[in-house]
């Protein structure tokens, strides 16, 4: 019981001990399968590492009461827009990336204009730049993948050619995003301007300024994961670009215990839970269930990873009052 309550003080505890859980089972279930090292690069950089850096960004959208349903497709035309760049117009490949991680802070500036200037919910809002994306991507792409450019291929080292890049990436970003959120004004007036919105406007902290800088955050994030993804998978390819990036980092920030009402979040919890999922992800194909009920196991994985998130949660307030 003690043990209980010592791990419902920490939002972070509750998922991490989930995915200790997942990960010894698998470990039991299938051994060697589970623990050799090309497994565990496919684990930890391509199931793991994507969705927790796209969930930085979504924790303190959703922690100042707002969401990005657009990163996805972030994700898919950055990379076009790189090849577009270098190809078709002879743009030097570091201008190149430089315009695809560019992309992403414009798009998350026109999302913040829409859902700050013009009062759209920020749901409506990226839905909408979310599906002009994919359809300026398809269009443009005749749906036809694009090998990478020459003269891109050598900067591409230092994001991703290296097997455990994408998981370092993600592990440092995670450290400086919990910083930013815990130890800086920053992280205070987005969780000022998410708990009580009227009070941090009366305060004077700048609420629209903050959502304006959190949803290009998240922008910058989608085109940097679109860019590791090009090199991961060594093309670029208009499939992509999809809303499973963002549903996968949403559902990984709430089950790490952000609060989709805005005022509350951890970027820790948001990290461990891209961690379950990425387990989930990797471990059910290697005990055999096939690709057609993984949908039906892996909500249902995320429903009981929710109750005991909510439960501790209750026991952690029950503690202090």
């Amino acid at each position: 019981m003690r043990f209980l309550r010592v791990l419902g003080r920490q939002r972070e505890a509750t998922v991490f001990v989930i995915a200790v859980a997942l990960f010894l089972y698998f470990l039991i279930a299938k051994g060697s399968d589970f623990t050799s090292k090309p497994n565990q690069v496919t684990l930890w950089s391509d199931q793991v590492a994507p969705y927790a850096i796209i969930a930085l960004g979504e924790v303190f959208l959703l922690i100042c009461g707002e969401i990005d349903l657009s990163v996805g497709f972030v994700v898919g035309f950055a990379p076009y827009l790189m090849h577009y760049l270098t190809d078709f117009y002879g743009f030097p490949g570091l201008l190149a990336m430089f315009f695809a991680l560019l992309l992403g802070l414009v798009v998350g500036w026109v999302n913040g204009f829409f859902t700050v200037n013009l009062h759209v919910p920020s749901f409506i809002t990226t839905l909408g730049t979310g599906f002009i994306l994919l359809g300026l991507m398809n269009t443009t792409s005749h749906d036809q993948p694009a090998a990478i450019p020459a003269n891109v291929m050598g900067i591409g080292k230092w994001i991703t050619y290296y097997a455990w890049a994408p998981i370092i990436w993600a592990v440092v970003l995670a450290v400086i995003f919990h910083i930013v959120l815990t130890r800086t004004r920053w992280g205070l007036y987005t969780v000022s301007t998410g708990g009580n919105l009227l009070g941090a406007r009366e305060a004077g902290i700048r609420v629209g300024r903050i959502k304006y800088g959190n949803f290009m955050i998240t922008g910058l994030l989608g085109a940097f994961v679109g860019l590791q993804q090009m090199y991961y998978t060594n093309n670029i390819a208009p499939t992509a670009g999809s809303y499973q990036w963002m549903f996968y980092a949403v559902t990984a920030a709430v089950i790490g215990g952000t609060a989709m009402l805005g005022g509350v979040g951890t970027i820790i919890g948001a990290f461990f839970g891209a961690v379950v999922l990425g387990i989930l992800l990797d471990g059910f194909p290697l005990i055999g269930v096939s690709a057609d009920p993984l949908a039906i196991i892996f909500g249902g994985a995320i429903l009981v990873s929710m109750v005991a998130n909510v439960q501790l949660t209750r026991l952690r307030e029950r503690g202090q009052s």
